[in-house]
């Protein structure tokens, strides 16, 4: 189990599956995109993004197929693209580092319902409920973290009211899924959440 310190707080050990990718600049230090794959019990793979600062790694090295250790934070941001807005996720990596230990992948939230949660019943009867969990950060910032809950969780989250409190931990997943485009053709895309495991209000999970 991992510390419950910090609000925002995900362990991956996965196989990294592509190259490292250029994104953005911050006075001078540069951020690198990069795909790690994770299994999960049933054998399926969860493709989880990371972004890694060329501080922690060195570019030099071949990383593709190595299995790696990362301990960061789930944020969020907005990526304006045909005049509409788009939210991505990606893990921001604060420890990156080759590893031998078995796979993993954790992720403990705090944050806020910033929407009605949605309970729905897929067509072989399976309650789920979907969140939107504001998560802050210093400065201001939230992370905006959609959180998909199962059964008996779905019908105890599909409660919550905005602005509630919420703790819970899960894991993160990636989802394939057909978008429809302007052009009406159908554009598969990946989207990523976190399946909850375990949710409460905040008091009642420290307890």
């Amino acid at each position: 189990m991992m510390s419950l310190k910090e609000n925002n707080q995900v362990t991956i050990v996965g196989k990294v599956i592509s190259e490292f990718t250029f994104n953005h600049e911050v006075f001078g230090e540069g951020f690198y995109l990069l795909n790690v794959s994770v299994n999960r019990f049933s054998g399926q793979a969860d493709l989880v993004p990371i972004m890694v600062s060329e501080r922690l790694i060195d570019l030099t090295e071949e990383w593709f197929g190595k299995t790696v250790n990362i301990v960061g934070q789930l944020r969020s941001y907005n990526k304006h693209e045909n005049g509409k807005s788009r939210l991505l996720l990606s893990i921001f990596a604060k420890e990156f580092e080759i590893t031998e230990k078995r796979e993993k992948n954790e992720i403990y939230l705090e944050g806020y319902i910033c929407k009605p949660p949605v309970y729905r019943k897929t067509p072989l009867g399976r309650e789920i409920t979907d969140l939107l969990v504001a998560v802050n950060r210093p400065y201001g910032k939230s992370d905006y973290i959609p959180c998909i809950t199962w059964g008996r969780n779905a019908r105890h989250a599909g409660n919550f009211e905005v602005g509630e409190k919420i703790a819970l931990l899960g894991r993160v997943q990636s989802r394939e899924y057909k978008k429809e485009t302007e052009e009406a053709k159908k554009e598969e895309r990946i989207a990523y959440e976190v399946s909850v495991m375990r949710i409460n209000i905040a008091e009642e999970m420290e307890g």
